[in-house]
């Protein structure tokens, strides 16, 4: 196995083995994650390869398979599965155990800090693709956020912030901080330089887009199967 590999399976393992657990019950709601897994893995999958090509980042072959589909190592397209899986099942761990209440206050100020930072970024390299596409398309969805004021909106938040944690060991691991070289590189010129260790600031904003879209898919799934019981 790939040390890519050996990344996914481990970060995997943790979620899978909780995803009994009585309380969460995520093994429940597997079924309901196929839907985000083919509309947004896709699109980021899309996304992923077109930047690839254009050489926005791209992959050190001594760490990946030599596998690959288009441009993309098999272990890339992996990541699309096993990262919704795992943030989906923190996602659903906070509104178990904590079933937190919607704060338009704190939705406002969050959005308000995240949007600051992503100003920053803008102005750091106003021209650079990662910036321009990752920050633009989370400012786009924090103003929908704010506009329709979802039930789950602050859930959603808390959730990210704790997604935050694995992420950032698991972005850490792909961009050099344990090996001689990373296994994702990025071009220099297409982001704003700016790095939390060895990790482009920008990947926070992927971050948020990815996990939102999975979280808008799999609350209209499971809101339809509510009412389909009733």
């Amino acid at each position: 196995m790939t040390y890519y590999g050996y990344i996914l399976l481990l970060s995997f393992l943790g979620p899978l083995c909780l995803s009994f657990d009585r309380k969460v019950a995520y093994y429940r709601t597997i079924p309901h994650l196929f839907l985000p897994l083919l509309l947004v893995s896709g699109l980021f999958l899309v996304w992923d390869h077109w930047f690839t090509s254009l050489g926005v980042w791209g992959f050190n072959k001594a760490y990946v398979s030599s596998v690959f589909l288009g441009r993309l190592p098999l272990e890339e397209v992996l990541f699309f599965v096993v990262v919704p899986y795992n943030c989906l099942f923190i996602y659903q761990v906070v509104g178990a155990y904590f079933k937190p209440s919607n704060n338009r206050r704190f939705n406002g100020w969050f959005m308000f800090l995240f949007a600051l930072l992503g100003g920053f970024l803008y102005i750091k390299n106003p021209t650079g693709w990662y910036t321009l596409t990752a920050v633009s398309f989370a400012l786009f969805l924090m103003f929908i956020l704010l506009y329709y004021n979802p039930s789950w909106t602050t859930h959603f938040i808390i959730a990210f912030l704790v997604c935050l944690v694995p992420f950032l060991v698991v972005n850490g691991l792909l961009t050099g901080a344990a090996t001689p070289e990373p296994v994702v590189w990025y071009n220099q010129q297409s982001f704003s330089g700016w790095r939390m260790a060895t990790i482009p600031v920008e990947d926070l904003f992927y971050n948020f887009d990815l996990l939102l879209g999975f979280v808008v898919l799999f609350n209209a799934q499971m809101k339809k199967k509510s009412a389909a019981f009733r």
